[in-house]
């Protein structure tokens, strides 16, 4: 992504979805980072307003210090009411004891060696079986032919869902990401409320049809030996000793549907926009190959697949002399971290032979880290081993169409003909 002419401060405003298009987000960010590192920006009723933190060792310490930045109280900007704060919350929205007892009921599945033992023949089938299905034709868009299509098989297969489901789960994930953009959505979030809403917990009624599917899956399994991911939800108590009720499964389950295959799908969109965009570290990845692990990491850095997640602070706090008040909204914009020329020479640039790329894309320091960070290095890094051998040109034929959202940094369309090698 090309450098932006920053914005002049009385110009930011990150609560503006449209000021996103084309790059707009990370011009502001230069803004922030240079004039403000801790900024205010007011919102439209009935949001409050929220605190933007925008350098990466400022973002580090609200996002490692979950005592006096919570995330209890939601981590999107969007303000929940009270009434229904715990019948939306999931393991994001929970702190402490009863977010690592929640974390670990799966974590054992994503650790590197259990991913590298039960994984990782199989993905790399499946990345050649996503490869060869888009290389049948000269032109073709990436992300329904590959980036949209690789991970969610990959979804399907830790859930133990037929392979038929996909294109609803990848609906279904787009329109709860992409919650802001007419193209996924017909309830979007940054509308007024009107009455169409009103008994809805959630504007959009497509979180009960996810909430169903969901069920189905866990009655079928309760009691059975399976070693999938909706097995162990349905199986296996927390090691806090509070049981997963209805409400705690269905937002799991939501949460799974979300994280397993957005983030990774638009991580590998990016990274292979900026690799055309900068044909010399595609060049040097082809006839370097054994730079692909480390040159991972600066994909993930590059990429910064979500924009921002938000806090709240539990006591006053002093930033840069700002005083944040308990109470207020305080929002990490991760892509601006990532892009902190006190962290990263040169952060524009995609450079595969940088090393120790210390990015924060998963939560860099956080009790909250991705809990799926593992597969998802696995999937890039195996999605870019098999492809780019393949590649003898790429270009672009088309319109780079972006997910409209201040949340997440997604492609929705990306049309390429390529020439294999």
């Amino acid at each position: 992504m090309p450098r932006h002419e920053p914005v002049p401060l009385d110009q930011v405003d990150l609560a503006d979805i449209d000021s996103f298009a084309d790059g707009g987000g990370y011009a502001q960010f230069d803004t922030l980072r240079a004039e403000a590192p801790v900024h205010w920006n007011p919102e439209a009723e009935p949001n409050s307003g929220f605190w933007s933190v925008t350098r990466y060792e400022d973002i580090w310490t609200v996002d490692k210090d979950d005592e006096t930045f919570t995330s209890t109280k939601f981590v999107n900007l969007e303000e929940v009411d009270d009434d229904l704060m715990d019948f939306r919350r999931s393991m994001l929205e929970t702190d402490g004891i009863r977010h690592q007892a929640l974390r670990r009921l799966i974590q054992r599945e994503f650790t590197p060696r259990n991913l590298m033992k039960n994984y990782e023949s199989f993905l790399r089938e499946l990345t050649r079986n996503t490869i060869d299905t888009a290389l049948e034709q000269e032109e073709f868009d990436f992300v329904s032919s590959i980036s949209a299509d690789f991970p969610i098989q990959v979804l399907a297969r830790l859930l133990d869902v037929p392979k038929e489901d996909t294109a609803q789960l990848i609906a279904w994930g787009n329109e709860f990401v992409g919650n802001t953009d007419p193209d996924y959505t017909a309830y979007r979030a940054d509308l007024p409320d009107s009455d169409q809403y009103k008994h809805l917990p959630f504007r959009s009624p497509t979180v009960q049809e996810v909430w169903d599917y969901g069920q189905d899956l866990r009655e079928r399994r309760v009691g059975g030996e399976g070693t999938d991911l909706i097995s162990i939800l349905a199986n296996k108590l927390p090691d806090d000793g509070v049981p997963l009720t209805q409400v705690d499964f269905n937002n799991y389950f939501t949460l799974l549907v979300i994280a397993g295959n957005e983030t990774t799908r638009h991580a590998i969109s990016n990274t292979m926009l900026g690799l055309i965009e900068q044909p010399d570290q595609l060049r040097t990845l082809q006839e370097r190959p054994e730079l692909m692990p480390t040159a991972v990491e600066e994909m993930l850095r590059w990429a910064s697949p979500v924009f921002h997640f938000r806090r709240t602070a539990t006591r006053d706090v002093v930033m840069h002399d700002q005083v944040i008040k308990e109470g207020d909204k305080v929002v990490m914009w991760f892509a601006s971290g990532n892009r902190d020329e006190r962290a990263f020479e040169d952060p524009y640039s995609i450079d595969v032979t940088r090393t120790n790329v210390d990015h924060m894309t998963f939560g860099k320091g956080s009790p909250h880290l991705c809990l799926g960070n593992n597969l998802a290095r696995m999937e890039v890094r195996l999605m870019f081993e098999e492809l780019l051998p393949r590649i003898k040109d790429i270009e672009l034929t088309g319109e780079v169409q972006r997910v409209r959202s201040n949340f997440v940094n997604g492609i929705k369309k990306f049309p390429v003909r390529l020439t294999p090698a």
